[in-house]
């Protein structure tokens, strides 16, 4: 058992990673349990406070990284960390337009969220060990992520913002093809057994509406982690650090939702300083390897910088729109 858990797997050490899957397996159980144990609306204050909850958690597993690993594994992972969840902001955005889109209603958004993460935990997973094994084979796939961090800062820079098209989704015109949808939710359920005249009144397998919210919410966050996958390996192409540093900003993002998504209006300057953090840290490979001649950038200095960046945008967000009213989701 001794030799199992100190097994180097993906340049950690096992235990590390099983550390890591308890806790999110304790924190998705909590989820199930007890806050998803029946369809209620969530408001801004609890929503705040269990934010602070997985906040304080997330700060507690960095701490521990620190005092395991050092200080550099340590500063590396809150970096990581706080992109993602600065990113995750313009995410609440767009889960808030689907959800409206669907007409989906606040006591089931949660659960549709919950699940989403579920799947996000997976998939995230799956586009981070491909890009490890690009960059283990090939370090200038660096450069390319560099090259394409710097580019869409710029572009965040100069390009003004638009609502996603929802109804054009392909996924949604595929599954509305291939699959009877209903009109109406039935609860919280994704999918029903409905009467098909086709087939004579049998009873078929049909998606709900909720299931559609769900489907779009993945596809947004996979369009998202082009973003935000580039940017953590930029910081380290520890597997360990970028993972984790990724799935514990995520894991708060279904509490944080309620509190942001009435007031996520509230943030139009954020996007200028994430464009300005995207391109600090692709610059940052660039200045590392062809200025410094190899040596490593200071994890001190990108944490700094990067807090100090997003910190700028929130408050200079929440400055220039004081006053402005929250926006109520659907009932």
């Amino acid at each position: 058992m001794t030799d199992f858990l100190s097994a180097d797997w993906l340049g950690t050490p096992a235990w590390f990673w099983l550390v890591f899957l308890v806790i999110v397996i304790a924190l998705t159980a909590f989820d199930l349990g007890v806050l998803n144990k029946e369809d209620r609306e969530m408001g801004v204050a609890e929503s705040l406070k269990l934010s602070a909850f997985y906040i304080g958690i997330a700060m507690l597993f960095g701490g521990w990284i620190w005092f395991e690993r050092g200080p550099e594994p340590g500063m590396q992972y809150f970096t990581g960390y706080f992109i993602e969840k600065a990113l995750s902001i313009d995410n609440v955005f767009v889960i808030s337009l689907i959800f409206t889109y669907f007409s989906i209603p606040a006591k089931y958004q949660y659960r549709a969220l919950l699940w989403g993460i579920m799947a996000v935990i997976v998939l995230r997973g799956l586009m981070i060990a491909g890009g490890a094994a690009l960059v283990a084979e090939a370090y200038w796939v660096l450069y390319l992520f560099a090259a394409f961090l710097i580019v869409t800062g710029i572009r965040m820079f100069f390009t003004s913002d638009h609502d996603p098209d929802i109804g054009n989704n392909p996924a949604i015109r595929w599954i509305s093809r291939h699959m009877r949808v209903t009109r109406e939710l039935h609860g919280h359920k994704f999918l029903v057994r409905t009467p098909s005249e086709k087939r004579g009144g049998r009873m078929v397998l049909a998606a709900t509406p909720l299931l559609l919210a769900l489907v779009v919410i993945n596809i947004a966050d996979l369009v998202f982690a082009i973003d935000s996958v580039p940017a953590i390996f930029a910081i380290t192409t520890d597997t360990f650090i970028v993972y984790t540093s990724n799935i514990m900003a995520i894991l708060g993002l279904r509490a944080l939702y309620f509190a942001l998504a009435a007031m996520v209006h509230r943030f139009e300057y954020l996007k200028y300083a994430l464009a300005a953090v995207l391109v600090f840290i692709g610059s940052k490979i660039l200045v590392s390897d062809f200025i410094l001649g190899g040596a490593k950038f200071p994890p001190v200095l990108s944490l700094g910088v990067t807090l100090a960046l997003i910190g700028a945008g929130i408050g200079y967000s929440l400055w220039k729109t004081r006053g402005e009213e929250m926006v109520k989701p659907p009932e």
